[in-house]
């Protein structure tokens, strides 16, 4: 019987680990494309030239690639949204942060964009315990904190309170911005929401 030598089993190691990141990235765009019901894990595994047996070396369920896919859009500082924040002036955060999300390519590109504006909905027609609602809970909660330090108020609990209503309200005016068919009344619509937003928060 033949061992794998130490630096054969890293290279495989690191091979899976880089099979199963390029699952996730993958999903995450298709998920918030076109929620988790109509995206098929066939036909993503097809899109990266892999296997579909081969998802199951990776995952247990289309569930658990749903829920690991919701996770890395929360903590991925490549996205447009959250290198906006990185990268503004110190005290443009917040302006930096509302522009980017209420942007017109924020809304013309979900896939890319915040899985709080692109799945919720669907999050909401989940049983209130389950996994995918419970990681949905998590992502918003540590949002809201990262963006509360950038939000005036006299206590931690109201910027807290101001974050959390931002997060909302800018989900929502996103999910309802998609819906418009006319370009010219969705950039209005985001355009007054922007200045709407940063207004209220900045109280």
């Amino acid at each position: 019987m033949h061992h794998l030598s130490g630096h054969a089993m890293r290279y495989s190691d690191e091979h899976k680990q880089r099979t199963r990141e390029r699952i996730v990235r993958a999903a995450s765009r298709r998920f918030r494309r076109g929620g988790s019901e109509g995206a098929a894990i066939g036909d993503l595994m097809r899109d990266l030239h892999l296997t579909h047996g081969g998802f199951y070396r990776h995952f247990d369920s289309k569930e658990d690639l749903f829920i690991e896919a919701f996770r890395h859009e929360g903590t991925d500082n490549a996205c447009r949204i959250s290198a906006a924040l990185e990268q503004a002036p110190p005290g443009e955060e917040l302006k930096a942060f509302i522009d980017a999300y209420l942007s017109v390519s924020h809304c013309e590109d979900p896939a890319e964009g915040c899985a709080v504006a692109a799945l919720a909905t669907e999050l909401a027609r989940r049983p209130p315990q389950s996994r995918a609602r419970l990681a949905f809970q998590g992502i918003l909660k540590e949002r809201t904190a990262r963006i509360a330090k950038y939000v005036p108020g006299a206590t931690e609990a109201e910027r807290a309170g101001k974050a959390r209503a931002l997060m909302s309200g800018m989900a929502g005016t996103m999910m309802v911005a998609r819906v418009l068919s006319d370009d010219q009344q969705r950039r209005r619509f985001l355009e007054d929401a922007r200045k709407f937003y940063f207004e209220a928060v900045s109280r």
